[in-house]
């Protein structure tokens, strides 16, 4: 079992900045594949960011790229979301989750979540 904890949240103006942490206990997340996921009312939950078990290889949704960059820490057994130049539309809850097996973009393939942390980017 891994447990979550994502922090960092919080409310920013458009242009703005905010680094998300994703803090795990329970197992180390070295063997896991990481992912961000956001999601605002009313919507479905999408793939925001992932970083691979290994940790050398990203991936970014379209909508993130050159903005968002994730990146781990397995010492602090910690993963990480530096999201810059936000735009309103980033608005969303955010959640970290850990995959065991392959590699996958989809949320329902992923074993364990986060609470979530509200990011809010005003106009």
């Amino acid at each position: 079992q891994v447990q979550l904890v994502e922090s960092g949240g919080g409310l920013v103006q458009a242009g703005g900045s905010l680094r998300l942490s994703c803090a795990a206990s329970g197992r180390a997340l070295s063997n896991y594949h990481m992912g961000w996921f956001r999601q605002a009312p009313g919507k479905e939950r999408e793939f925001v960011a992932a970083i691979y078990r290994g940790g050398g290889t990203t991936d970014y949704a379209d909508s993130v790229k050159g903005r968002f960059v994730i990146s781990r820490d397995n010492a602090k057994n910690t993963v990480y979301l530096q999201m810059n130049s936000l735009k309103p539309e980033d608005t969303a809850v955010y959640f970290c989750a850990a995959r065991s097996g392959w590699y996958d973009r989809e949320y329902k393939r992923y074993d364990y979540w986060g609470q979530g942390t509200q990011v809010t980017v005003s106009s």
